[in-house]
This record gives C-alpha cells, structure tokens and sequence, in this order.
C-alpha cells in the first residue's frame, strides 16, 4: 500500500496531479481542493493516497491532507459511491463543508457534485449521519457551527434569513461559524453574506 508521496510535482490538470519521486511519475487522481492547494509545478509536495485496484485498472489517488483522504475512503463505503462519485462530492464540498451537508441533511448541497443525484445523495446522509458525527472528520465544525447549534436566538434568526435568500442549511451554518450569539442578527446577517460572497 502507498501511503504518501514526497516529490516534485511536476505536471497538474482537471482531475490529476503528477509527482516525480525517485525519477518516477506517479499519477494521482485528485479533487479540485487538493489542486487548489498545491503548490506552482516544480515545488516539493506531499499527497496522501490510496491505491485501487480492480480487474480493469490500477488508480492512484491523491489529497493535500489526511483528512480528505479519510473523507474519499468514507464515502466508498456507501453502496453505490465509487471513486469517481467520491472525487465528484469532495471537489464540490471541503470535508468540514460535507460534513455539515450530511449533519444538516442538506440534500441539495451534496447534489452540487456533478453525476450526483437526490437518491444518491440521500443514501450518503442516511448511511454516513452516524459516522460524520462520531468520526474525527466531524472536526469540521470547527470551521462552522453545527446546524443544531444555530436553531435558536439570534443565530437562528440569521440563519433563517440566509436560508429565505437561497443558502443552503448547512452553508448558513459555516458562514455563521464562531460568530457570538449576542451579535445583532443584521449584524450576523451582514457578515455571513460577505463570507459567502467571497467564497462563491
């Protein structure tokens, strides 16, 4: 099994990343997080990955951090969710923002990822509820409030109105993250939408 990667990475496109370790090329199929993470070709990288092999192939995954990669191998474990489903999700949501999508059951937000549908999306929430939320990529909250954390107050006031313009729940719940519940709610109001704007 191939753990890691430590090399040069030397070639980057849609989908894929080329490191160069010990004169060798390794291809890695990859999410559009961990592309965005990367450094410019040529620098020093490390990719976390994982080999599948099946009758007809021999893939190389790779992700900018151990915890995407834990993410990618949870989600297979749904029936139904092969690779290229996994990297579709992974490449519309973060882990923390999946996270919250399948805590929420936010629907909508996980058929942002494209080949994805409502079904399949609902079996995800269904099967991955009780793991996202005892597992460590439930630290994903930390980057937001957990939906339940924002149903009441002024929290709950503004993430009822971020919904009303059209967010999903799960991302008026990071947008809110760590945000005092003693602020105004035009003031929670104010900010979010400024954290979104900058995000889309």
């Amino acid at each position: 099994m191939i753990y890691s990667l430590r090399g040069k990475l030397i070639h980057t496109e849609i989908g894929l990343a080329v490191v160069e370790c010990g004169g060798v090329g390794y291809a890695c199929k990859t999410t559009d997080t961990t592309l965005g993470a990367l450094p410019p070709r040529g620098s020093q990288v490390t990719l976390y990955t994982v080999l599948n092999v099946r009758e007809d192939a021999v893939e190389l995954f790779g992700f900018a951090d151990g915890q995407e990669l834990r993410c990618f191998k949870m989600l297979q474990t749904v029936n139904g969710v092969g690779p290229k489903a996994a990297l579709a999700i992974l490449s519309e949501l973060t882990p923390d923002r999946f996270a919250l999508a399948v805590a929420a059951g936010d629907v909508k937000a996980i058929t942002r990822a494209a080949g994805v549908g409502p079904k399949l999306a609902q079996r995800v929430i269904l099967e991955l509820k009780d793991k996202v939320t005892n597992e460590d990529i439930a630290q994903g909250f930390a980057a937001g409030e957990a939906p339940a954390k924002v149903s009441s107050g002024n929290l709950g006031e503004a993430a009822t109105a971020l919904m009303a313009l059209g967010y999903s729940q799960s991302e008026a719940a990071a947008a809110l993250g760590g945000q005092s519940p003693d602020t105004p709610v035009e003031e929670l109001i104010r900010r979010a939408l400024k954290g979104l704007a900058g995000g889309r």
